[in-house]
């Protein structure tokens, strides 16, 4: 007889099918998320020169899910099983992080925001060990906190002067929470069915909770022709693509290891802020940067 199938648990996760170090693929997955998570927050600003915190949170999902929905291999079925599970992933991955930090950086700085950002690897490492009930193996631990530490000196210098209020770093806070949570649910699913199909999906769910709040605020919103062209690579590259790419990085190397791209985004900040504003770089960001690199080499090696 055949066996009886595994009961899932709403809440679960799994390893990573990629034991090994990182090979070229796992570094280029990476090296593209920071790239569209890096740039993610100078187009939240531009948005919210013009538009309300919940129109920008409409916007980008409502443009990722139509760019997703453009493949067909995103279309693919799911088993009815998991569609909760899929659900529960655009909530906590998509629809309540997505609509706290336009909202909390209306009262914290672009820099705080990134800083604290940048703390996602550690909540993910916390979630896993709840889920799985083990710990990573020593290297990676240290890897995650050198790496965080790297995060800390490459925000330091705008951190002086930064503006920040209780209410909108707890809103942050509880978003780089769910954001840890998220990176281990997507683990599973993604080595059942490929990111495509459960990312379509998850959007989908995350566009019928942001849709009330965004439409409500449309009335307090105008129009800009900054504001709405940065709501394109928003929502396509940064609420899309990047999406996509991190769902494949944490089904192969699991959610703790995957999640280390979150350190490369201040890194790729610093890159625009020189590149594109003639931003001079602080001594303490290029200690950072050797930092994050450090850490992301100890956690990227095997398991």
């Amino acid at each position: 007889m055949p066996a009886p199938p595994t009961r899932r648990r709403l809440l679960e996760t799994s390893g990573g099918s990629l034991t090994e170090a990182f090979g070229p693929r796992e570094w280029t997955l990476l090296s593209a998320i920071a790239l569209m998570w890096g740039s993610s927050f100078l187009f939240i600003d531009l948005g919210l020169a013009s538009l309300r915190p919940g129109v920008v949170t409409l916007a980008r999902i409502a443009l990722g899910a139509a760019a997703l929905a453009l493949v067909p291999r995103a279309r693919t079925p799911v088993d009815a099983a998991d569609l909760p599970r899929i659900a529960l992933l655009g909530v906590v991955w998509m629809a309540i992080p997505l609509s706290l930090f336009p909202l909390a950086q209306q009262w914290v700085d672009s820099s705080v925001a990134g800083m604290l950002n940048g703390a996602m690897p550690i909540f993910t490492v916390v979630w896993s060990v709840l889920l799985l009930r083990r710990m990573p193996r020593p290297r990676q631990l240290t890897g995650f906190g050198v790496g965080f530490l790297g995060v800390v000196a490459i925000s330091a210098p705008g951190l002086v002067d930064a503006d920040a209020t209780a209410l909108g770093t707890g809103l942050i806070l509880v978003a780089v929470i769910l954001y840890g949570l998220a990176a281990n649910l997507a683990v599973p699913l993604q080595q059942r069915y490929g990111a495509l199909p459960v990312l379509l999906r998850a959007q989908l769910a995350a566009l019928v909770v942001v849709a009330p709040i965004g439409l409500l605020q449309l009335e307090g919103s105008t129009w800009s022709w900054s504001s709405a062209l940065a709501m394109l690579p928003l929502g396509v590259l940064g609420t899309g693509l990047a999406f996509v790419l991190m769902t494949t990085l944490v089904g192969r190397v699991g959610g703790p290891r995957g999640a280390v791209a979150i350190y490369f985004a201040p890194i790729v900040a610093i890159v625009l802020g020189v590149t594109f504003l003639s931003e001079a770089v602080h001594p303490s960001a290029l200690l950072g940067t050797a930092l994050v690199l450090v850490g992301a080499w100890l956690t990227s090696r095997r398991e």
